[in-house]
Order: structure tokens, then C-alpha cells, then sequence
């Protein structure tokens, strides 16, 4: 026990300023999830921006190529959720049956996808590992680009998961961000699920 804690203490004094600057936007990033405000997107595209750059250092490529297609999913999500003006926000809800099979097909299709990729063209030692972490955030991401509870589900497998991996590659400070974010996540989807009852009493009640 005390080796494990002399080797956080290790990584800790390692971390650099740029995984510093990340973790902290990806607190804020996920706090404005919770809260359901947009600014979640344009924190989330800083934070990322940042991480791609991290975690291809360490050949962590379907994680980079995560965060690229997070950076993609925010400027789809930040649109989605303000619309165009004049229109209503949208509303969180919980997932069809349409949205699930999609959600399926995101994880499942994925994984197969980048464990190929990782395993045939890329040196990666933990190729199904990266696969199914990655896969799994996509799916998240997409219904937090919709705005249904589901997503925090999804995150916090692929959480769940990634948590040890970033251990293992030395990345301190982005295990304890993710599981800042495992937390988070959990009261993410209680606040959401009040938000859901509470709109369908108000439209019962009109």
C-alpha cells in the first residue's frame, strides 16, 4: 500500500501544466453539464484540445481520437441545444427506441472499428481496452449532443474503465479527473431525472 502511494506522490510532482489546465477544465466542463448549461461546450472544447495533445504522447490514440470526435460532438451539442433564435432550447428527456439502437450500434460498431485500427496499424499495447473506453464515451457524447439522461449511463462505463487504463499509462492526474467525472456523473443523472419529473408534472398540471 505504501509503494502505491509513494508512486501517486511520483506522478503528482510529474504532472505537467498543460494536464493541470485539462483536469481543471474538465471539472468546470462537467459541473456545467450537471447544472445543464451550455457553456459545458466551450469549456469541453478547451479541455480537449488539450488532452489530444497529452494523450498522444503517450499512445493512447483511440483516447486522442475520442477527444477529436468530442470536439466535434460540442460544436454539434452547443448548436443542437441553442437551436436557432427564437426557438426553445432542448429539453432533456430520456431516449427513444431509435436513439438506443443508434447508441448500440456507437458502441458495438466502434469498438469492432478501433480495436481493428488499433491492433493493425498503430503500436498500441492495450488496443481492446482503448476500443471499448472510446466506443462507449462516443455514445455518451451523442446523447449529452441530444440531451438525454442516457448519457450520463454511457460516460460512466466508459469512465468506469478508463480510470485504471490512465493509471497504467502514468496520467495521474486525468485518472483522478475521470473519477471526479465517475462521481459527477452519478449526481449528473439524478439532477437530470428531477428535471424530467418536473416538467411532467408541469404539463400535467397545464
Amino acid at each position: 500500500m505504501h509503494s502505491w502511494i509513494d508512486l501517486f506522490m511520483e506522478q503528482l510532482k510529474a504532472t505537467t501544466w498543460p494536464e493541470w489546465l485539462a483536469v481543471i477544465l474538465g471539472i468546470a466542463e462537467v459541473l456545467l453539464a450537471r447544472a445543464n448549461k451550455v457553456w459545458l461546450y466551450p469549456t469541453g472544447i478547451a479541455a480537449t484540445l488539450i488532452s489530444i495533445f497529452l494523450l498522444l504522447k503517450v499512445a493512447l490514440y483511440a483516447e486522442s481520437l475520442l477527444n477529436g470526435y468530442y470536439v466535434v460532438m460540442s460544436v454539434y451539442g452547443w448548436y443542437y441545444w441553442v437551436k436557432k433564435q427564437g426557438q426553445p432550447p432542448v429539453k432533456v428527456a430520456y431516449a427513444n427506441r431509435r436513439e438506443w439502437l443508434i447508441t448500440l450500434l456507437i458502441v458495438f460498431v466502434g469498438w469492432g472499428l478501433l480495436y481493428f485500427l488499433l491492433a493493425k496499424f498503430t503500436p498500441s499495447t492495450v488496443p481492446v481496452w482503448d476500443a471499448w473506453i472510446s466506443s462507449t464515451a462516443w455514445a455518451g457524447m451523442w446523447l449529452l449532443a441530444r440531451r438525454k439522461i442516457e448519457n450520463w449511463l454511457l460516460l460512466n462505463i466508459s469512465n468506469l474503465f478508463a480510470i485504471p487504463l490512465l493509471y497504467h499509462k502514468n496520467l495521474v492526474m486525468f485518472a483522478m479527473l475521470t473519477l471526479i467525472l465517475f462521481v459527477v456523473a452519478i449526481f449528473g443523472y439524478c439532477d437530470w431525472r428531477k428535471i424530467i419529473i418536473k416538467e411532467r408534472l408541469t404539463a400535467n398540471e397545464s
